[in-house]
């Protein structure tokens, strides 16, 4: 790999938009670290009057506010080289001055919930600049049966780096520790097998290295069962036992409390995709008959029907390409998008030492950030122009919103970036003149849907249960773990395919069931994405006005009503009989070009 150092400016981000100087990163780092105590003089006064509770958060705004630009550039330092030392501890003084902010201000909400909400309604008269901040209020409020008192809220504060150790664990032992020793793909060319190359080689076109590769990997896994079972068993306990102490029923309504989501349309869509197991069953036929196998075991699925075109993009066309598959969007989205390239707000260089993977993240104080390796493939821009999609999503509502309310709930983080994706690739099977290239991209996107609603969806399944599991005093052992994952596979998969039994240690490699109940929001996202962009494709009325309008809400309405301004209700089981259809239109679709 070049070092970053040999790559021109114009491929890098530019973090001088946040400091323009390390100087002035630790002029404002010191001055957060002088300023922390400023907040316990509100100790024990918070609400002793309107003035106190307005200058607290007043100056908790713009503490945060500075808090983030710290951050953001600490942590985009320390991502485009993780070997830099220097970085690294830069990066580590804003965690360790984050953990004291927490630690310090944890008396805060337990002390404003003291009180009875009546009495901020009479604040908002006394001082009528209070009503800036009525939308905190009301979530602090919303949650007042379920906060604990100061003691309990600090000592929860204090203790809470160790509750990150399963996940710290999982990720040391994954992406560290593990070795799976080497696979020859159908070159005959001797591969290192891990994580990354393991994707690489489920798309051989050899299925006997398809089934090397998927039996080393799960194996390795496999030796150590007990270990990954017990960090599981932890993170669940630990889920769970914070969810009893908080009042709530279960870790999943703690998890989805805060953003306003019933329990409901998590089990829903668990019901939903159930129901629509067969249209994947039909996927597996035509696959098996595409890949010409007798049997399509489940390290086919990953295999392409067609090999992929050698097409490379430059920087400069990916970028026209983006612009021109946005036009569904219009003029106006497609310039500001634009601005990320001649903005530099984009890290494209595959340099030595940078973070693996791609993400986008923002300062509210400059503009978004959007980090990838760019290597000019087809895979790369659709990446971009994802990432791109939260950008714009950060964009708008940090153009739109005040610095409380920009930061848009998890719930549908992913929906703009789906939607890019999702314009990008029928863009491009519009216009491509190559019968092969219009399989692939099909497949692509057949591919994507698999991935996101009927794979998102089974592990909301299984992390659904393992904690309904914990809660009945089931002991998560690896026997019991395996059993229950294998079976979800059975029956998400349907039929036409083999189930693999190695396929049972595949819970102990993914991540995500280390981040409380998130996966199941890239099932519900991708579904009002895939609305979202038929309706803007078919150019139906007020669709881009209404998107737009969407884009720029960040937190100041619940998720479910921000979707509804998109045109999409998603406790609506329509969104996903549209969604499904599309996605029997696409197989239909593909299975004519044979």
């Amino acid at each position: 790999m070049k070092k970053r150092e040999d790559y021109p400016a114009k491929e890098k981000w530019q973090v001088e938009d946040i400091y323009p100087n390390e100087e002035a990163f630790n002029n404002d780092l010191k001055e957060l670290k002088e300023k922390l105590n400023n907040y316990l003089k509100y100790q024990n006064h918070i609400l002793d009057n309107a003035q106190n509770l307005y200058n607290l958060l007043t100056f908790d705004i713009e503490y945060s506010k500075t808090l983030e630009k710290v951050l953001t550039y600490a942590h985009l330092l320390n991502d485009q080289d993780t070997t830099n030392t220097h970085y690294q501890s830069l990066y580590g003084q804003v965690c360790n001055l984050y953990e004291l902010y927490s630690q310090t201000t944890s008396f805060v909400t337990p002390e404003i919930l003291k009180k009875d909400y009546s009495l901020i309604t009479k604040y908002y008269k006394d001082e009528p600049r209070l009503k800036e901040y009525e939308r905190i209020l009301k979530e602090i409020f919303k949650v007042k049966p379920h906060i604990l008192s100061s003691n309990e809220e600090a000592l929860l504060s204090r203790v809470s780096a160790s509750f990150r150790l399963p996940e710290e664990a999982f990720s040391y032992l994954t992406d560290a520790d593990l070795t799976f020793g080497y696979i020859k793909d159908s070159k005959g060319e001797k591969k290192v097998l891990n994580e990354k190359s393991y994707h690489i080689l489920m798309q051989d076109k050899d299925q006997n290295v398809r089934k090397k590769a998927f039996q080393k990997l799960y194996k390795t896994y496999g030796s150590f069962k007990n270990t990954y079972a017990s960090l599981l068993s932890y993170e669940v306990k630990k889920n769970n036992n914070i969810a009893l102490a908080r009042k709530y029923n279960s870790a999943l309504e703690a998890s989805l409390f805060c953003n306003d989501i019933p329990t409901e349309i998590y089990s829903s869509l668990i019901d939903i995709v159930r129901n629509k197991v067969n249209l994947l069953s039909n996927y597996w036929a035509l696959k098996k008959k595409a890949l010409n196998l007798k049997d399509l075991h489940i390290y086919d699925t990953y295999a392409p029907i067609v090999k992929e075109k050698d097409r490379t993009f430059t920087i400069k066309e990916a970028q026209s390409l983006i612009k021109e598959a946005l036009s569904p969007l219009g003029k106006t989205y497609q310039e500001d998008i634009m601005k990320a390239f001649s903005e530099s707000w984009i890290d494209f260089c595959p340099n030595d030492g940078k973070r693996n993977g791609a993400y986008c993240t923002a300062c509210y104080s400059v503009h978004p950030y959007v980090l990838l390796s760019y290597e000019g493939t087809l895979n790369n821009v659709s990446t971009l122009i994802h990432e791109l999609g939260h950008a714009m999503h950060y964009y708008y509502a940090i153009k739109n919103q005040k610095f409380q309310d920009y930061n848009y709930s998890i719930f549908v983080a992913e929906v703009a970036s789906q939607v890019n994706q999702i314009l990008l690739s029928k863009y491009l099977i519009k216009n491509s003149k190559d019968k092969e290239e219009k399989k692939y991209l099909i497949d692509d996107l057949i591919s994507d849907f698999k991935a996101t609603i009927y794979r998102q969806t089974m592990f909301a399944e299984f992390e659904k249960k393992i904690h309904e599991l914990d809660q009945e005093n089931e002991v998560l052992t690896c026997d019991v773990l395996n059993d229950l994952y294998y079976k979800l596979n059975q029956d998400y998969y349907g039929e036409n395919i083999v189930i693999d039994k190695e396929i049972k240690y595949e819970w102990m490699r993914i991540p995500h069931f280390y981040m409380d109940f998130y996966v199941y929001q890239y099932a519900t996202a991708y579904a009002s994405a895939i609305v979202i962009a038929l309706n803007l494709l078919e150019n139906k009325e007020n669709a881009q006005e209404k998107y737009l309008k969407f884009l720029s809400l960040g937190a100041t309405m619940d998720p479910i009503s921000s979707l509804k301004v998109a045109g999409v209700d998603i406790t609506d089981s329509h969104v996903f009989d549209a969604a499904f259809q599309y996605f029997d239109d696409l197989i239909k679709e593909l299975e004519n070009l044979f």
